[in-house]
Parts: structure tokens; C-alpha cells; sequence
């Protein structure tokens, strides 16, 4: 009887992650574009989107780096 609830407790979790799982893949996530970069186009095939999405990276972390750090005060 024990083994039964259990099996019973099991396939009820499942479902329910089952069905958060499906939520979450069928919502989309937007990020908004970063200051001074153009958006990627949404009517663009995935592989052009995927290429301007790298590109997007790509120039964030070049800026990223190019920027000065603040250099702690010597004591």
C-alpha cells in the first residue's frame, strides 16, 4: 500500500514539473537590445539571427573590455 502512494506521489510530481516545463518552453524571452547595438531582426531566419545575436556579443565584450578600471587606492 505504501509502495502504491508512492509510485502515485512520483507520477503527480512529474506531471506537474512536466507541465511547468512545457510553460516555460513554449513562452519566449525577449532581452532588449544593449544601448548603441541594433536589434536583431525577428522576420530573419534563425541562422541570420543567430549570427547577429553572436555579433551583438561579440561587440558587447570587445567594449566591455576596452573600458578602464578604477584602480584602488594605494595606502
Amino acid at each position: 500500500m505504501r509502495g502504491i502512494f508512492s509510485l502515485v506521489g512520483l507520477l503527480v510530481v512529474l506531471a506537474i514539473v512536466g507541465l511547468l516545463v512545457k510553460k516555460q518552453m513554449s513562452t519566449q524571452i525577449s532581452v532588449p537590445p544593449a544601448p548603441g547595438m541594433p536589434a536583431v531582426s525577428a522576420d530573419a531566419p534563425p541562422q541570420v539571427q543567430s549570427q547577429q545575436a553572436q555579433q551583438q556579443v561579440k561587440q558587447a565584450v570587445e567594449g566591455a573590455l576596452q573600458q578602464a578600471r578604477p584602480m584602488p587606492e594605494e595606502k
